[in-house]
Order: structure tokens, then sequence, then C-alpha cells
């Protein structure tokens, strides 16, 4: 015997509601609750930001200096020298991530274990510090000695450019190791068994499997490494580097423009680091489309309900 099915008690006072003749709640607009609190923190916010722009324009700054002094020989050459070091320093990096990463996930118990070792040292001390050990090295190792082929002082190999690009290149590779090895470990088990099903060897399965589908997890976090480079080599001044916070140091240390001189790398380093941003996007969309292309085709076979 079936049971009587009873509406909700909302139905029953919508219908009478209609059979009364009261206005129906359907056509009724929600309106929102009033938030003084965001009001309020807009308007602060509003306010932190008038008061810094109005110091900025009004205060102490000479806006003509900054604008000579972006164009200026010296500022120029420390902007190329910190590009060429972000670069050269990022594909060191990268190639040490890689190969230190096939290390850690390496059944030698030798290679992963040197592998770990790399990673914990050089995530473990300041970048400040291993540009000074590099810089020094003639300290510990007087001489460079190659038998039969080379010797010579160790203080006229290791120039700035030198200790800058060791300092900064080996340091990103452990913390690119980990991003590469994260990347690996993300493709699917199954993938690896379809591989080796059809004879793969395992160079094969990293080259034509792993490593392409590891390219695009990976270029998110990689572009952000580009850009902390972008930014980390202004410590490469310690070591005497000619990079474009130590050019500009050269010229504030004789005109007092420290202000000034400091906008001009602010400007410098924003379009720097907008160009990169934007070239992240644009390769993160490259590396897309294959995905979206697959899943379009997926939904297209899919038949109709």
């Amino acid at each position: 015997m079936d049971c009587p099915v009873h509406p909700p008690p909302a139905a029953n006072a919508l219908a009478a509601a209609g059979a009364s003749g009261l206005p129906s709640l359907q056509g009724l607009r929600r309106r929102p609750a009033p938030r003084p609190g965001r009001w309020l923190a807009g308007a602060l916010c509003l306010l932190a930001l008038g008061f810094v722009a109005r110091a900025f324009a009004v205060g102490r700054i000479d806006w003509a200096y900054v604008g000579t002094f972006l164009t200026a020989p010296v500022i120029l050459r420390g902007l190329g020298n910190t590009l060429v070091l972000t670069v050269c320093a990022m594909a060191l990096g990268v190639a040490l991530g890689l190969a230190t990463a096939l290390m850690r996930l390496s059944s030698n118990i030798v290679a992963s274990t040197v592998a770990r070792a790399y990673i914990w040292f050089f995530r473990g001390t300041p970048v400040y510090l291993q540009l000074l050990l590099w810089f020094n090295l003639a300290l510990v190792f007087p001489v460079l000695t190659v038998p039969g082929l080379l010797e010579t002082r160790t203080v006229s190999v290791m120039t700035p450019f030198l200790a800058a690009l060791l300092g900064l290149g080996i340091c990103q590779g452990a913390y690119t190791a980990e991003v590469i090895r994260g990347g690996i470990l993300s493709i699917d088990s199954g993938q690896y068994e379809a591989a080796q099903a059809v004879g793969m060897t395992r160079a094969q399965l990293m080259r034509h499997v792993v490593l392409p589908q590891t390219l695009r997890v990976i270029t998110p976090p990689i572009g952000n490494e580009v850009i902390s480079m972008l930014k980390t080599t202004s410590l490469a001044a310690v070591v005497n580097f000619g990079e474009l916070v130590h050019s500009a140091s050269l010229i504030y240390y004789v005109n007092n423009r420290v202000i000034e001189l400091l906008i001009v790398c602010a400007v410098y380093y924003l379009i720097a680091v907008t160009l990169l941003s934007w070239a992240q996007k644009h390769l993160e969309a490259h590396l897309s489309r294959g995905i979206h292309r697959a899943a379009s085709e997926r939904v297209a076979l899919e038949p109709a309900p």
C-alpha cells in the first residue's frame, strides 16, 4: 500500500500565499546584507595608497635624476650583467637539477646518497654564504691543477662572474632537483607499465614518456624560480660583480642620490619580471594545448544522452 506524499511546509506556505492573492515570492531579489567592514577596509587601503603616492610625489625625491639615470651607461651595463647571470645560472641550475633528480630516483644507493647530500648541503646554507665561499676558494685551494694539462692560481680563475655563477647556479640546482623529482613522481604509474609492455628501455621511457609530461608539470614552479633568480642576482654584489644594484651603488656613493638610484633599479626589475611572467604564461598555454585538445576530442566522441 502506497503511503501518501505530503508537500513540505514551505511549499504549503507558497501555495497559500498564491491562493490568498499575496504577491509571489519568486520574483523578489535578495538584498545583500550591509558589510561596513569591507567599506572601512577599502577606505583604509585607499588612504594608505594616497599617503604613499603623496610621499613619493611631493617628497624629497628628484624625479629628474631618476629619468636621467634610467639610460645611464653604467646602469644599462649592470642590467645586461644581471640578465646574463640570470640566464647562465638558471641553465646551470636546471642541468644540475635534472641530473640530481634522476640520481635521487635511481636504485643505485651511491648515486642516490650523493644526490641527497648535495640537496641537503646547498639547500641548508644561505646563498650569501655560498657566494663568499666560492669567491674565497683560493684560501682552500691556492692552485688548481689538472695533471698534465693545466696548473694555475685559483685567484686568477675565480673571477666575480664565475664565483656568482657557481654560487647561484649550484644552489639553484638543489632546489630545481626537488621540483623535477616531484614532477616525475606525478606521472601515473600505469604509463610506466605501458611503456615497458611495448619494450621501451628506461632511457626511452624517460625521454619519450616521462620528461615531456614532467615539463608541463614543472613549468610554473620553474618559471617562479627564474623570477626569483633574477632578483637573487643582486646578492652577487657581495663578490664585487657588476650587476644592476652594484652598478647603482657605485653611482650613489658619489652623488648621494640613494633613493633615486634605487627607484631606477626597481623600475628595471619590475619590467624584467613583467616580461618573464608574460613569457611564462604563454609557455604554459602552449604546453597545455595537448591537454585541451585531448579533452575536446574525448567530449566529441562521447555519445549524446
